[in-house]
Order: structure tokens, then sequence, then C-alpha cells
């Protein structure tokens, strides 16, 4: 009886990551959350600025789902995608991850693309980030001594939750660029 209960938890957190809202046109809504999130990590920390400023691109996922339960977990987002500052696309992220975990949380995260070959890298539309590949956490200041690691610098930002974990996995985005609409 335990074990049922345990598999049908597991089940109806799956099933949330799969009901988050899907728009099938453009949302304005949805991108002034994505300014918003920025605005955020600018206030945050705004030695943060540098990668706005010398990133050729990035993408913003303004929210984040995350939750584990015993040996398996994942995390679903979406969000949008700047080149030199102009919206030309969206994105969406997804985790899964194995080992111990407990608990669900939600982060924001940007990525930023240090050259435009980092960019066209992940417009590809299946870009992948390994377990080794780490966000850094925003406070202030941490932007400051932050540099780029395989053309990309990673920074998330706590929104809400607890999860405990010891796993390991990768995240997966996909890229829905504006002009092939």
């Amino acid at each position: 009886m335990r074990t049922r209960g345990k598999i049908a938890a597991l089940l109806m957190l799956f099933m949330g990551f799969g009901t988050l809202q899907a728009n099938a046109g453009w949302n304005p809504h949805e991108e002034d959350h994505a300014q918003q999130t920025v605005s955020l990590f600018q206030k945050t920390d705004p030695t943060i600025g540098r990668f706005f400023q010398e990133a050729y691109g990035y993408a913003v996922f303004p929210d984040v789902y995350k939750g584990g339960f015993l040996m398996l977990g994942g995390a679903r987002g979406k969000g949008y995608v700047y080149e030199q500052g102009v919206l030309i696309g969206r994105s969406s992220i997804t985790q899964v991850n194995v080992g111990p975990q407990l608990g669900g949380q939600s982060f924001a995260e940007i990525i930023f693309f240090r050259s435009q070959a980092d960019l066209e890298d992940f417009k590809k539309g299946n870009y992948e980030l390994n377990a080794q590949a780490s966000a850094i956490a925003v406070t202030a200041g941490v932007a400051t001594n932050t540099e780029y690691s395989d053309g990309v610098a990673i920074f998330a930002l706590p929104k809400s939750g607890l999860m405990a974990e010891a796993s390991v996995g990768g995240q997966k985005f996909s890229f829905e660029s504006y002009q092939d609409r």
C-alpha cells in the first residue's frame, strides 16, 4: 500500500509538469514577465549588468518548477531568447534528475552566451547542459567574480520552496524562432 501511494505521488508530480500553461501564439504578458525577471536579477546583483552588456545573447526563464521524490525528479519551464538585446524566440527547459531527492521549488534562470557561435549552438534546438555545468545563485556582487564556462554563464534566482537533493542530471533546451512561425 505504501508503494502505491509513493507511485501515485510521483505520477501527480510529473503530471503537474505537463500542465504548465501552453500558448499557441505570442503573449506580451509573458515577455513582460521575462523583462521583470531581468530587472529582478539586476536589482539583486547590479554587477550582473556586465553580462547583459558583453554577452552576444541570453535566454531568460522566469519560472522553472522543480520537484523530486525518492530517486527521481525533474524540472520544467519556458522562457525567451534574446540576440544582442532583441527578442528572437522562445525556449523551454527540461531536466531529469536521478538520485536521492525530496521536495519542490521554483526559480528563475538566465543563461548568457558569450559569442554568436555559442548562441547558434543553443538555437539548433537540442542544446544540453551537463551535470557539471552549474548555475550561480544570484546574490549581491556574485557576478563580479563569475566567468563564462564553455561559452555560457548561468545564473539562478531561487523564488520559493525547499528541496534536498544529491542528484545527477542535466538540462535540455528547445528553441523556437519567431521567424519559423
